[in-house]
């Protein structure tokens, strides 16, 4: 196999700040939810792995390498750093070299584990037989029974997938954009029909290597903690109804574990790329990781969180606050009588506080006070919620004054340390008046006629 020259007589650590500087876009870098204990012979060993300066199941902080096995790339997508018509600095790693930082990094206890991606070096096939080169020798020679998460590249030989699929713990394939029409305005050289075969590929042999386990306890494992994708958001019009169909999409037919949402940077200043006046649409992200959580874990479907009259998310409220409010005719929740799936749709209620509760009212009529220990978020739950029939406090159900308590942090009702409200409630508290007050109400209030 021979290899481009570029950077190779460039120093190690010179061409290490240039690619996992030109990595930091990727932001599909995730926990495998694999545990592969050391096998005493081998270096390392995979327990519920995160991403670099993240948190893992199990609590721990922990740290992946992230970098590319190149910047060089035939493609001229119009959002990337490492485009061919770019002038960056560039390099390119061999597999030794690879393989030495991740065991080297590993010994000092800088890291648990490997993200390798990477621009495109003569061909997708070229740049997969360099890829699967480093994973074999990181496991066959260097013994490294860390955690490994690769890309796939679109346009590769099928049989490289395969084999690189038993020597990695996750594999994913991005789909860069939302839409074909996006790839075609921003991404020419690729296309949805590429990038989604491989995916199907991936699918297909994990599903058959689930059935060998079964048949063959001792079967090689292929890619055993799924594959994940990324869509960058904000760099083509789509709104956030489309975003979410596509990955609810991709969820159902593809059994992604996860969709990555990546922020748009414009990095390249292409004419052709939006402004960003505002800078990148974090909050805009950051919604959309939410309303993915809610696809995955509470049993929404995206289009009860939007539709195509309100196609992007209320960047005030959390996609389940948005959903609450729009549906006050189902609350509020009785806690200590509504099923499961009833109390996962009450905002500040998340999984765990849910299990808790249906566990704990077996025994006991639950409180307010109760709830609070259990883990429920009551500044959010408050508003529509019940204990034994009473509300927490006498507010109102409805729309805009919900909203209003939860935006704005003058309206809103003060907390204590025990999670119970010392602000004093006041006489004229909208929430205990069917009427509005009058200035005759004060009045009498005033020299206690009320």
């Amino acid at each position: 196999m021979e290899f481009l020259t570029t950077g190779q007589d460039m120093p190690l650590m010179e061409k290490l700040g240039i690619l996992a500087n030109s990595a930091k876009y990727d932001v599909a870098c995730t926990s495998s939810g694999v545990d592969r204990k050391g096998n005493g012979v081998g270096l390392g060993n995979c327990v519920a792995a995160g991403i670099c300066h993240s948190f893992s199941s199990d609590g721990r902080c922990i740290s992946l390498l992230k970098i590319l096995f190149t910047n060089e790339c035939i493609y001229d997508c119009k959002y990337c750093l490492n485009r061919c018509s770019n002038d960056i600095p560039r390099a390119t790693f061999t597999p030794e070299e690879i393989c030495t930082l991740t065991v080297e990094f590993y010994r000092r206890n800088y890291i648990e584990g490997l993200f390798l991606s990477s621009g495109i070096l003569n061909s997708p096939t070229f740049t997969m037989e360099l890829i699967f080169r480093t994973i074999w020798l990181l496991r066959n020679k260097y013994r490294f029974n860390g955690y490994v998460h690769v890309k796939a590249i679109p346009g590769a030989d099928p049989e490289l997938i395969h084999r690189i699929g038993f020597l990695v713990d996750r594999m994913s394939v991005n789909l860069e954009l939302p839409t074909a029409e996006g790839l075609r305005a921003l991404a020419p050289n690729k296309h949805r029909k590429n990038i989604l075969t491989p995916m199907r590929q991936i699918q297909n042999k994990i599903t058959e290597n689930k059935n060998d386990l079964v048949l063959y306890r001792n079967a090689p494992v292929f890619v055993g903690g799924g594959q994940a994708t990324q869509m960058i958001i904000g760099a083509t019009p789509e709104n956030d109804y489309q975003v979410l169909n596509v990955a609810e999409s991709l969820y159902q037919k593809f059994d992604l574990k996860r969709v990555f949402y990546s922020a748009f940077v414009n990095v390249t200043g292409d004419k052709q790329l939006p402004a960003l006046p505002g800078g990148p649409p974090l909050l805009r992200e950051h919604r959309l990781y939410q309303a993915d959580w809610l696809l995955r874990f509470y049993g929404f479907k995206a289009c009860e969180l939007l539709d195509e009259k309100r196609p992007y998310f209320n960047v005030m409220l959390d996609p389940k606050e948005d959903w609450a409010v729009r549906h006050l005719d189902q609350f509020p929740v009785e806690i200590n009588k509504a099923p499961m799936e009833r109390l996962l749709r009450v905002p500040g209620i998340g999984v765990k506080s849910a299990q808790r509760i249906v566990a704990a009212r077996r025994s006991t009529n639950l409180t307010f006070a109760d709830l609070k220990k259990i883990g429920v978020v009551l500044k959010r739950a408050l508003y529509f919620i019940t204990c034994s029939g009473r509300m927490m406090y006498p507010v109102k159900l409805e729309e805009d004054y919900i909203v209003r308590n939860l935006t704005e942090e003058q309206e809103r009702i003060r907390f204590g340390s025990d999670g119970m409200s010392y602000r004093q409630m006041s006489l004229f508290d909208v929430g205990n008046f069917e009427q509005p007050v009058t200035r005759s109400d004060r009045i009498q209030a005033a020299a206690g006629q009320l």
